[in-house]
């Protein structure tokens, strides 16, 4: 049990730092380049994840990372800009928000990770505590944005599955740096096509970018990937849900925004879908019987478990 304790609060990681990616997306990266920003986050974090662990794919890992490159990163980080650009924030994490439900589905579907009730209401508790905090109604959200958020979130649930069915003992850094790198070589050319030359970058963007793609890609995909490998896919998901409390957090401490009653709400059944999705540890059943167990009417030792 203290080893899936420390592995949740690994996983944590991720949602956090990826929170913590909304304020420096807009505060020091350039808008309107999404594919550059996609592909500037995605290539140096896994050069760097490879530098950690330099090893190269090897038997079918040469096709499953491309896939996994393709669902995680280049379509998810495409997807996620494209949704951001056309919906109010609070829309689109309101969708996002589903993703914890999503994943749970998707794993039982493709893992056999039936969800027990306690998950399936942590779902609920922090799908109902997102739309406190962010949603404001539905004006100016557009069909095409809710339909690219809708397919980000799908995408990276098959795909995150597919990473937990595929994961058998293999190194999670040199897994999750093939991914990154993959999903980073479809991005760029397609950043070259769309949108032509890179955008400049000033101190700001480039320290930005650093923080991105060490803090927010690297480590963060290091430690959700960690987590699938070692967690149930529900306890994964519902620790997703940190990402828009942070978001939320964040802009109350750095950008002075101030916390409204209903937030506060928000932030408390939000926790509290975490908490409901925590893992519990299973009772361990004793096949051999104990010397002090009672008679039973056979005259055998009873059992415990």
């Amino acid at each position: 049990m203290e080893a899936t304790l420390r592995w949740v609060v690994i996983t944590a990681v991720a949602p956090v730092a990826w929170g913590t990616n909304y304020y420096v997306t807009h505060e020091y990266l350039p808008a309107g380049h999404p594919l550059y920003g996609a592909a500037f986050r995605a290539l140096p974090a896994g050069l760097l994840l490879l530098g950690l662990r330099p090893r190269l794919p090897s038997g079918s890992w040469w096709w499953k990372a491309p896939v996994l490159g393709l669902l995680n990163v280049a379509s998810f980080f495409a997807l996620i800009y494209y949704a951001a650009q056309l919906l109010p924030t609070s829309v689109a994490s309101t969708v996002m928000a589903t993703s914890p439900l999503a994943l749970m589905l998707t794993a039982w579907a493709l893992v056999k990770e039936r969800p027990h009730l306690p998950a399936l209401a942590g779902a609920a508790a922090g799908i109902a505590g997102v739309c406190l905090m962010l949603f404001a109604g539905t004006a100016g959200a557009r069909l095409s944005g809710v339909l690219a958020s809708v397919a980000a979130l799908l995408l990276s649930s098959v795909g995150y599955v597919l990473a937990k069915r595929w994961n058998t003992g293999t190194d999670v850094l040199a897994t999750t740096s093939w991914q990154l790198i993959a999903g980073g070589l479809v991005l760029l050319p397609a950043a070259l096509l769309a949108e032509g030359a890179p955008p400049a970058l000033d101190t700001g963007a480039v320290l930005g970018f650093g923080y991105v793609a060490v803090v927010a890609t690297a480590l963060a995909f290091a430690a959700w990937f960690g987590g699938l490998a070692h967690l149930p896919a529900a306890t994964v998901g519902l620790l997703g849900l940190l990402n828009p409390a942070t978001g939320v957090l964040l802009g109350t401490l750095v950008a002075q925004e101030s916390l409204t009653p209903r937030q506060l709400c928000g932030l408390l059944l939000v926790l509290t879908g975490v908490l409901l999705g925590r893992p519990r540890p299973r009772p361990r059943r004793r096949d051999r019987a104990r010397p002090d167990a009672p008679l039973t009417p056979s005259g055998r030792r009873g059992t415990t478990g």
